[in-house]
């Protein structure tokens, strides 16, 4: 499980752009849940995971796994169960190390590097076979660059990548939002895919509102710092984008644009 308390974050504190984004805010996350994030530039979607993985400092407050206070400790630590994907395709991979190359990166997460060879010949056969599950050919390539790959391909990488060694938690940071419809849904189906095979805690952020009414058990909706929609089983179920478009409206209208 894992527990955001009373959490106080402000940007450019004591200037004259000082800004509050989170005040007092509080978050669980049961075990298993897919979350799906939505919400406005600006309402706190990405802040949000960034602390969670560490990334940026709050003022007060507590963020917990499973009871264990982990609020100060450094996001290298809370990388070793994180895995995260984020919108570029070029962050999740390194363009110029080949297919193996980073296959076999990843499957060193959180482990010592010394004067070992990079490469273990003998995981070749296992990466080839992960790399077939994407149907995309890439067990074929496993010496081609991956910044000779499209978007979609680094995006399933990436994600396969980030799934490689044993962890708690997947953060998806619009993961799909530099991709064309069709790579997105391909995206999608194996995040679907692969949340549900490791059996997941998974956030998403996404600006694609059918995307998070058919995907995941929970769906939050952020706006300036709070959650003004949080429905999960049967309720979440029950949400159309219809739905959330009237939302999106009611609380544009509501802050006069």
């Amino acid at each position: 499980m894992l527990e955001l308390k009373n959490i106080h974050k402000y940007y450019n504190p004591g200037t004259l752009n000082e800004m509050c984004l989170f005040s007092n805010f509080s978050l669980t996350v049961g075990d298993g849940d897919f979350v799906s994030i939505i919400g406005s530039n600006g309402s706190g979607k990405t802040s949000l995971l960034n602390i969670i993985c560490g990334n940026i400092p709050i003022e007060s407050g507590t963020i917990e796994i499973h009871g264990k206070n982990i609020t100060n400790e450094k996001d290298f630590r809370r990388y070793a169960r994180i895995g995260r994907v984020f919108q570029n395709p070029a962050m999740g991979t390194c363009p110029s190390m080949t297919i193996l190359e980073n296959m076999s990166i990843a499957d060193n997460k959180g482990q010592s590097y010394n004067l070992r060879r990079g490469t273990n010949k003998k995981r070749i056969d296992a990466y080839r076979e992960m790399l077939s599950q994407l149907n995309l050919g890439l067990e074929n390539k496993m010496d081609t660059k991956v910044g000779a790959l499209s978007g979609g391909q680094r995006q399933a990488m990436a994600l396969l990548m980030s799934t490689m060694t044993p962890i708690e938690f997947l953060i998806l940071d619009e993961h799909t939002a530099a991709l064309d419809p069709k790579t997105a849904d391909l995206i999608m189906e194996l995040t679907d895919k692969i949340v549900k095979e490791k059996h997941l805690t998974t956030m998403m952020v996404t600006h694609n509102l059918r995307y998070a009414v058919e995907y995941g058990n929970r769906l939050i909706m952020m706006h300036q710092g709070e959650c003004v929609i949080d429905r999960s089983g049967s309720e979440k179920a029950a949400l159309s984008v219809d739905d959330l478009l009237t939302e999106f409206n009611q609380i544009s209208i509501e802050c006069g644009n």
